[in-house]
């Protein structure tokens, strides 16, 4: 498994709002150093499922304490002893932001999505809520396999990232959110060429160009496209569909003239007597017209 690390920038704003996140507390931090204090005069009382009697206030302090001090399991149990003891309160607000925080960073990443989709069905409106979209993303984006694997959570970064753009268009994550779009089409896309080239070479020619078509349809702004149009040619050009095969040569040479899979497409034309040829009312041409 192979792990895209976050752009320096992205974890820069990240830092920069956990700070904030953690500065908006009002009890003082400096309250859990008094802990151990209370506790010689016997301690807090423990209900029949775990639960503590500490105020709120106390329970966000010590979670706080846990995370600066990198025990981050421990800081987001706390958060979620919050949530559960006093729920819809302004403190189970804050700990459920940093319940999902301390979650990803501590590689729990099943357990840091739902505590951030909770957040952002709860306080849509929050200030705090494009991170939490933030953190659903990123915690997907984590779990990314190589492209030879199945492409599952890769697809769901996608989407998770696409509406933080679309519902936080002006959040200081949207950079980093289109970035990680950029990446995971390039790697859906990858995936549609490496089973592509799988039926081509068995000769498997439909199911081939259908992973082309996606390829070109839907990654056009990948890197892949240019071999996914070389390939159509190819596929095309061996079901006989002469017209198909020469205007995905024909698009390619028009719009990478000094790709090597253009020298590639017009040597396979060519040896069958043939020349790239656009035909206008075919869907690689209307594809192309649209989006380039």
């Amino acid at each position: 498994m192979w792990v895209l690390a976050p752009a320096a920038r992205a974890r820069q704003k990240t830092e920069t709002r956990i700070r904030i996140i953690m500065r908006s507390n009002v009890i003082a931090l400096a309250l859990v150093g008094a802990l151990g204090l209370a506790g010689c005069s016997g301690g807090p009382e423990v209900d029949e499922l775990g639960f503590t009697d500490k105020p709120a206030g106390e329970l966000y302090n010590e979670g706080l304490a846990l995370a600066n001090q990198g025990r981050l399991e421990a800081a987001a149990k706390k958060f979620k002893e919050i949530d559960q003891v006093y729920p819809y309160s302004e403190f189970a607000r804050r700990a459920m932001i940093m319940s999902a925080y301390t979650s990803y960073r501590s590689g729990q990443f099943p357990e840091a999505i739902n505590d951030a989709k909770r957040y952002i069905t709860l306080y849509p409106g929050s200030e705090d809520a494009a991170y939490a979209q933030y953190i659903i993303g990123q915690s997907y984006y984590r779990q990314v396999l190589d492209v030879s694997r199945d492409q599952e959570m890769t697809e769901k970064a996608l989407a998770a990232m696409g509406e933080l753009i679309q519902r936080y268009p002006e959040s200081e994550y949207t950079e980093d959110a289109s970035n990680k779009i950029r990446i995971t089409q390039d790697q859906l896309a990858g995936k549609e060429m490496q089973v592509g080239r799988y039926y081509l070479h068995r000769r498997r020619y439909v199911a081939a160009i259908n992973r082309f078509r996606n390829v070109v349809t839907r990654y056009q702004t990948t890197r892949h496209v240019e071999e996914a149009l070389a390939r159509l040619t190819e596929g095309y050009l061996s079901l006989g569909v002469v017209n198909e095969a020469q205007t995905a040569a024909a698009v390619l040479g028009h719009n990478f003239p000094d790709s090597k899979w253009y020298a590639d497409a017009f040597k396979l034309l060519e040896a069958g007597g043939l020349e790239p040829k656009e035909n206008e009312r075919s869907w690689i041409s209307r594809q192309f017209s649209r989006v380039l």
